[in-house]
């Protein structure tokens, strides 16, 4: 949520103003305390913690919305997949006409005229076996007969069971498990992307408040530069100091406003980052359009075995792999069964009958009067299973570049871990070292303008300490960037951003 202060109205200013008409003292005090609070709240028209910022990205970020499709995406291709085994109820209902020659010696052509009926309850299981229950009746008429209806009906079970090629759960639940595994896959995309996000909004605040910190500095050293030019102009006049002092100290504040120039310019490319990740289009000109609230660094000691723990449990990279591990498994299980030799058991059970009445003969079924039954091999064998050596050799070859990708992988994310943790120690001494630099070079410009006034110093000397100090502030705060900046990557490389920052992705 972004929290926005309104300006004081023109009215209460009127109201104060009129109160304190016959106080002049108090008239002024009031009038100034109202100028410099419009003034306050003008500059932080909008004040944006961190927390807030990555709230709103996790809301309108578009690569957000965007990847949140992909699992959409994939749980639809589940379905797709789970739908191979739906049963169906099937009706068929067909009329054919075909002519016969009566004699082999006379062109004489009988016309036989045949209706079909099916209905059935079929489908297929996940070892492979294709049923169908139900029924069918055929209807043939012959010339020969005055075209009168003769039924014959059949009702009862018939399967195919595949005993080599195409048997088992590895070689038709192939679809299903690659689907799963795509949907896992999916999931960790998604997070990735929030963490990614998350991370690129925290790198995005750390670097502007920096930059905000940088004009604020580049102000203050302007007004260093300006107030000891104003203090050599009056020294110049009663003659203490020559004018070599009063141009140094001119030249070195006309240097000092390109620096406020250049750092304007850096808060607002930091601040449209920050837009951008957040979903917005609206790209301030005002420098100081967000007043943001660092929050504190936590101090965090890095444990390498546990980390690497860590890592391999919240990584979506790793997961990714893992999973990408068991689409190839399931590829090669399949692609070796396809070099099997293809052998199928068909078989039927059921009951027939035959009668001019079709009553009559589905009665003959439904009263078990005439047993029917089949049963039989179809055999298949390729002459050199070409096809099938190609696939099984292609599928065990990914599947091996797999299993070493992963274990790539592991050394990638442990060399990383121990990256990230270096950073961590080296940015935290980073901020101990500048922090004391930075209260060193204070002590040393105040003691040197002191000296300047008792006559001791020269004003080429303060001007290079005030560099100096505008250096040392200014690697203070970089650092404190740069402390923050590590924390997150490290978070990231842990796979962890998410929970440290209390985010729960949502299951859809």
């Amino acid at each position: 949520m972004i929290l926005r202060f309104p300006m004081p109205s023109r009215l209460a200013a009127l109201c104060l103003a009129a109160f304190a008409h016959r106080h002049s003292a108090i008239r002024r005090a009031l009038l100034i305390g109202i100028a410099l609070v419009s003034a306050a709240l003008a500059r932080a028209e909008t004040t944006l913690t961190l927390d807030e910022a990555i709230h709103l990205a996790l809301e309108k970020n578009p690569q957000i919305k965007v990847q949140s499709y992909g699992r959409s995406i994939a749980r639809a291709d589940l379905l797709t997949a789970l739908g191979h085994f739906d049963p169906a109820i099937n009706f068929r209902r067909s009329y054919s006409e075909d002519s016969n020659l009566a004699s082999s010696n006379v062109i004489v052509a009988d016309l036989i005229k045949t209706d079909d009926y099916s209905l059935a309850f079929e489908g297929t299981t996940p070892w492979g076996l294709n049923f169908s229950i139900g029924g069918h009746a055929e209807n043939q008429r012959y010339p020969q007969t005055g075209y009168v209806d003769s039924f014959a009906t059949f009702g009862g079970v018939t399967i195919t069971q595949p005993l080599l090629r195409g048997f088992g759960f590895g070689s038709n639940l192939v679809g299903v498990r690659v689907a799963k595994a795509d949907r896992g896959i999916a999931d960790w995309q998604f997070r990735q992307t929030v963490i990614d996000t998350v991370t690129n909004v925290i790198y995005a605040y750390s670097d502007l408040a920096y930059a905000q910190q940088q004009f604020r500095i580049a102000q203050r050293s302007r007004e260093l530069a300006a107030g000891l030019l104003a203090e050599n102009e009056k020294r110049f006049k009663v003659g203490s100091i020559s004018d070599s002092d009063v141009t140094q100290a001119r030249a070195r504040t006309a240097t000092r406003d390109e620096a406020i120039l250049q750092s304007e310019q850096g808060v607002r490319d930091a601040t449209n980052r920050l837009r951008q990740l957040l979903g917005e289009n609206n790209f301030p000109i005002d420098p100081d359009a967000f007043a943001l609230e660092p929050a504190e660094i936590p101090e965090i000691a890095a444990q390498p075995a546990e980390d690497l723990k860590t890592a391999f449990e919240l990584r979506p990279d790793y997961q990714e792999a893992k999973l990408g591990l068991v689409k190839r498994r399931a590829n090669d299980s399949s692609a070796r069964n396809q070099l099997l030799p293809q052998i199928d058991f068909v078989g039927s059970y059921g009951y027939n009958g035959l009668d001019r009445n079709f009553a009559a003969s589905r009665r003959m079924v439904a009263d078990h009067d005439n047993r029917s039954y089949s049963a039989g091999l179809v055999v298949s064998v390729p002459l050199t299973f070409a096809e099938g050596r190609g696939r099984a050799h292609s599928a065990r070859l990914q599947l091996r570049q797999a299993e070493a990708d992963l274990s790539r992988l592991e050394q990638d994310i442990a060399v990383s871990i121990a990256h990230a943790a270096g950073e961590l120690e080296t940015t935290r001494r980073r901020v101990e070292a500048d922090r004391n630099a930075f209260e060193l070079a204070k002590q040393a410009l105040d003691a040197e303008i002191k000296k300047l006034r008792a006559g001791s110093s020269s004003t080429f000397v303060v001007l290079n300490l005030q560099e100096e100090l505008i250096f040392a502030e200014s690697s203070y705060f970089g650092a404190l960037a740069d402390q923050r900046r590590a924390h997150a990557a490290y978070d990231r490389e842990l796979g962890r951003t998410l929970a440290v920052r209390h985010i729960t992705l949502d299951k859809s």
